[in-house]
């Protein structure tokens, strides 16, 4: 099953209760919020005390992605808040299957992120430790960027690898402008997760229960 989830980063701030509470009516997967320290990437979003907040208004998983330059500093502040998953990026100044288990020592599940152009050579020696990987669609730090047409290849390439691994258990979780117009493609290669941003649940003048219907049915015809 194609999850979605609701990238909060792009929610109406002043609404977080209100949106939520429509998104889970709508019956979405997850919600993703993005923890970024100005460094890694040159934007400062969401932390801790927010999502400590939102924890007692839903039940949906919570899938915290750590775009920070030293992520083991952040994992057990960020499990301690309620999130049920961590993804950490390869590319920061990482130990990286010392954070993985970490994360999983937490009992959350794990994953890695990657930027476009980092190669999934990366994963070789963890993917044991691994429950999902994220991949970046476009370059991280802000919200309505152009969606980069060579991480298509790159999805499919992460299934193959995920495949000829056997690691079958390994969702695949893409990031970064997942349009109504690029979903499809997505999912047909290989994608499981979905994280939506403006460019499909935050769509201004349209309900967010709109949104999230047409995103599924996008899903279905594929």
């Amino acid at each position: 099953m194609i999850k979605i989830g609701p990238s909060l980063m792009c929610a109406d701030l002043g609404r977080l209760i209100d949106n939520i509470q429509q998104l889970d009516r709508a019956d979405v997967d997850f919600y993703h919020f993005d923890i970024m320290d100005g460094s890694f990437v040159p934007n400062i979003t969401l932390g801790p005390d927010l999502i400590r907040a939102l924890r007692p208004y839903t039940d949906k998983p919570f899938d915290v992605h750590l775009m920070v330059e030293e992520p083991e500093k952040f994992i057990d502040l960020i499990a301690g808040a309620g999130a049920d998953m961590i993804s950490v990026h390869t590319e920061s100044k990482v130990h990286l299957q010392r954070a993985l288990q970490q994360i999983r020592g937490h009992g959350l599940k794990a994953g890695a992120a990657l930027n476009p152009s980092t190669p999934l050579c990366m994963l070789d020696y963890v993917m044991d430790s691994l429950d999902y990987i994220c991949l970046m669609t476009v370059n991280p730090g802000f919200a309505g960027q152009k969606f980069i047409p060579s991480t298509l290849g790159k999805i499919k390439d992460l299934k193959k690898k995920i495949d000829q691994a056997d690691c079958a258990d390994i969702a695949i979780e893409v990031d970064g402008n997942i349009s109504n117009a690029i979903i499809p493609e997505v999912v047909a290669g290989g994608a499981d997760m979905l994280v939506c941003g403006t460019s499909s649940i935050f769509i201004p003048g349209q309900s967010l229960g709109h949104s999230v219907a047409q995103v599924k049915q996008l899903i279905s015809h594929v």
